[in-house]
């Protein structure tokens, strides 16, 4: 982890039984590099952070694993895996299999109200660029990301899709702690210009070139 990762008691955020809520906030962590690559914890450690007992903290943890987002390392350790470049490819294999067909499913489902909601998000994105905000860019990023893929209304891609991203986010966050965010360039704006056309063709070009670029900065960052 980058330094100390400050957690407040799950008990206090949503009325949501514990197991849910400890995979939630997890989740999150992982997915928005909150915990380092290759560097271990212990279910201890969670357990005492989350201030919740030791059952719904080995709950999350069997799912998060069985997605692929942490791996367990023995003496009740786990890590978010470290990415290698056979890694890297395969993710990146995966994502434009994937999502682009998810942006033109998407693109011919759009309607004004939805290209607003996602041009507001990109918004708040450019402007955690511009302050070199790394938290809120990983965040509006994946908020864009998967209110897109939500239009779609193709779940088994948009949950495979969800599992390729809590894979490479933690590695994301590394290359945007050495680079900044300045460095990070998307194609959101040809999408939503897509989308604002019910070009299904054209969003999936912008959503291969996005998920290329993306991708293509994970792999330098991490040379």
């Amino acid at each position: 982890m980058a330094g100390r990762i400050l957690m407040k008691p799950v008990a206090d955020t949503f009325r949501l039984p514990a197991h849910e809520l400890v995979y939630r906030q997890l989740r999150d962590q992982i997915l928005f590099g909150e915990f380092e690559p290759g560097q271990p914890v212990t279910i201890q450690g969670l357990t005492e952070a989350l201030g919740v007992g030791m059952t719904p903290v080995r709950e999350a943890l069997r799912r998060l694993t069985a997605a692929g987002a942490l791996e367990f390392l023995g003496n009740r350790r786990i890590a978010v895996p470290v990415l290698d470049a056979h890694a890297i490819d395969e993710l990146s294999i995966a994502r434009k299999a994937l999502e682009p067909e998810l942006a033109r499913r998407a693109a011919q489902r759009a309607t004004s109200q939805d290209v607003l909601r996602l041009a507001e998000i990109d918004q708040r994105l450019d402007a955690a660029i511009r302050r070199g905000d790394v938290q809120r860019y990983l965040v509006e990023n994946h908020s864009f990301h998967a209110d897109l893929n939500t239009l779609a209304q193709a779940p088994i891609l948009t949950e495979m899709v969800d599992r390729l991203w809590l894979r490479f986010g933690p590695s994301l966050r590394v290359v945007c702690g050495q680079f900044g965010t300045r460095n990070l360039p998307d194609r959101h704006k040809d999408v939503l210009a897509a989308l604002a056309s019910n070009n299904g063709e054209a969003a999936a070009e912008a959503m291969m070139g996005d998920v290329a670029q993306g991708m293509e900065q994970i792999r330098q960052g991490l040379a």
